[in-house]
């Protein structure tokens, strides 16, 4: 029972398809006798859809997804999962929080298996549908796949995306997603020092070094924090909020944070070149 960006829900998705939502378990404890006791004659699918962006935290219980694959095979019954973020890596290895990634989901027996082309993949915004050859054929062959499908540029963008994965080594260098999640914090401090010397050679400006987190934020991890060094910033003749206003409106727009009464500039949110646009963004509207 979940809702997800643009306020969809997916319990009103099925009622527009047709389909009789069932839950399963409570919402904190579900065993595997749950989905038992209610898959019947008349059960279409079991769907497990996975917490990407929300976290439910204490006296809490969920069902692996390979005995729930075992239970629904021996009924006769699709099984799929919603794994939201779609990693094709393990991140765990970096010390973050442990995500299901896609060949997990399909080794456990999942007939289909849902994710993000965007989010923790790093590529275009889409939908990807994986799985046995029987049902996503049957999904092709729907009426509505048409209309529902992506276009040329997106399928290019993802194509390029997914190629860079036939490397991981590669996948963790050249996709910015990933590229910004696992960089260590030893790594981003040279580019802060270098971000903060060019920032206090603009005149209007007060600026320094801080430790502090990133977010990962895009419908994942919710309760991941990543230690950085930021670039703390506070204009002398005008307020942080002016400041704010005038960089979000600049031809290429800057994206900051605010916290008590500064400005924070996170350099593992920059990309190559983009600390001489920010460094211009400033320059522009305080001097």
């Amino acid at each position: 029972l979940v809702e997800i960006g643009g306020a969809f829900r997916i319990p009103a998705v099925m009622k527009q398809s047709g389909a009789t939502l069932v839950e399963v378990g409570t919402t904190n404890k579900t065993h595997l006798r749950d989905y038992e006791e209610v898959i019947t004659e008349q059960t279409g699918a079991v769907l497990k859809v996975h917490t990407s962006n929300y976290r439910i935290m204490g006296f809490t219980q969920e069902v692996e997804s390979d005995a729930l694959c075992q239970l629904c095979h021996d009924k006769g019954v699709l099984v799929m999962e919603d794994i939201g973020s779609g990693s094709l890596v393990d991140l765990s290895k970096f010390g973050l929080t442990k995500e299901p990634t896609v060949i997990e989901a399909l080794k456990s027996g999942m007939d289909v298996v849902m994710f993000s082309g965007d989010k923790m993949l790093g590529g275009p915004q889409a939908g990807i549908l994986v799985g046995k050859k029987h049902w996503i054929d049957l999904m092709k062959k729907n009426q509505l796949t048409r209309a529902l499908r992506v276009d040329k540029l997106t399928l290019s963008a993802l194509e390029a995306t997914l190629k860079l994965y036939l490397d991981e080594e590669v996948a963790l260098k050249e996709i910015p997603t990933l590229r910004m999640i696992t960089m260590q914090k030893s790594a981003i401090k040279p580019e802060a020092e270098r971000l903060e010397a060019k920032l206090k050679l603009i005149e209007g400006l007060d600026c320094g070094l801080i430790e502090g987190d990133s977010e990962v934020g895009g419908g994942s991890m919710p309760m991941e924090k990543l230690p950085t060094w930021l670039v703390w910033v506070k204009p002398k003749n005008k307020s942080v909020s002016s400041t704010v206003e005038a960089l979000r409106s600049q031809p290429l727009p800057v994206i900051v944070r605010v916290e008590n009464d500064q400005i924070l500039l996170d350099p593992r949110t920059l990309q190559q070149g983009e600390l001489e646009e920010v460094v211009a963004a400033f320059e522009g509207i305080v001097q």
